[in-house]
């Protein structure tokens, strides 16, 4: 038995009708049960993109907690082993929200999103879980995926990723936005070089940063609009 089949409360997930194919793109995205938070600090979003790191590459031999109770020379063993396999998923770009979040991703490996999602919310949810003692499902049941269906599209969902701190409400200016910590538009805009992004399928389309920060830009007030509308809609 492995530590992934100890975690069953968490782990049973709905068969998804839409099957998610190896080589191709989707959006994917949850948030928490009934719109409550899933971040409630920096500790949080810190632990929530050490978790979204760790689980890339193929068949981790520990889950992250235990990983995390190790010293640091067997911590570095690990990962310099793990870091010689090949990824399940491609991180395209990633935004941490209050409560939610959204990813677009490229599968790797037949059911490489399923199982990296899998462990993913699992480690999250009891970190959270143990650290606000409380019980139960963090995230709404299965995460949502939409398939990208061609490069346009990729474009626009990698800028919609980017923007949702601003159209959201949760920065008030551009300036903050390409500060925001828990974005991969830092990577993206070279703020940080530690990023975990494969940024080529994106920035190959651009002549430098500046040309994709206007391409972002430029329809952040439309998408914010877009945002207000849906919510009102909603309510």
């Amino acid at each position: 038995m492995t530590y992934r089949d100890k975690s069953s409360k968490f782990n049973k997930m709905p068969i998804r009708k839409v099957p998610l194919v190896t080589g191709e793109y989707y959006h994917v995205f949850n948030r928490g049960v009934n719109k409550q938070p899933i971040f409630t600090g920096k500790r949080d979003y810190v632990r929530a993109l050490e978790t979204l790191k760790f689980y890339l590459p193929e068949d981790p031999p520990v889950r992250y907690s235990k990983f995390m109770l190790t010293s640091k020379e067997e911590r570095e063993k690990i990962l310099s082993n793990m870091n010689k396999r090949e990824r399940i998923i491609d991180i395209i770009s990633y935004c941490f929200m209050p409560n939610h979040f959204h990813l677009l991703a490229k599968q790797n490996k037949d059911r490489g999103i399923t199982k990296f999602m899998r462990n993913f919310q699992i480690s999250y949810t009891l970190f959270f879980n143990l650290k606000y003692e409380r019980t139960g499902p963090l995230l709404t049941g299965q995460f949502k995926a939409v398939r990208v269906e061609d490069d346009e599209q990729l474009l626009h969902t990698s800028r919609y990723i980017h923007l949702n701190p601003y159209t959201s409400f949760i920065v008030q200016n551009f300036q903050d936005l390409e500060t925001y910590p828990y974005s991969s538009l830092t990577e993206y805009l070279g703020k940080n070089l530690e990023g975990i992004c494969d940024k080529e399928i994106i920035l190959s389309n651009f002549k430098d940063t500046e040309v994709y920060k206007k391409f972002l830009f430029d329809q952040a007030d439309y998408q914010q609009k877009l945002e207000q509308i849906k919510h009102l809609l909603l309510e």
